[in-house]
């Protein structure tokens, strides 16, 4: 069964990029060229969050730090 779609829906579609697998993560490029960044799955080893205006590279390095500082604080504990 083919559920009706909105115009809010399609206008959603149509304007949503596609996602980019990462190291477990979903980086999500948004309209204003920002990244939402999310685990692929459970366990959450990060929370979701979003970054600045900036390039998938710049996403990437922002996200390896933030791994990088998850693994010294395990460390640490």
């Amino acid at each position: 069964m083919v559920l009706p779609t909105t115009a809010k829906q399609m206008t959603y579609f149509r304007a949503s990029n596609c996602a980019i697998r990462y190291r477990g993560f979903l980086l999500i490029e948004q309209q204003n060229k920002s990244w939402l960044i999310r685990p692929e799955r459970s366990p959450l080893v990060l929370l979701p969050f979003r970054t600045e205006i900036c390039s998938l590279i710049e996403a990437k390095l922002i996200l390896d730090a933030k791994l990088d500082e998850k693994k010294e604080k395990l460390k640490a504990a």
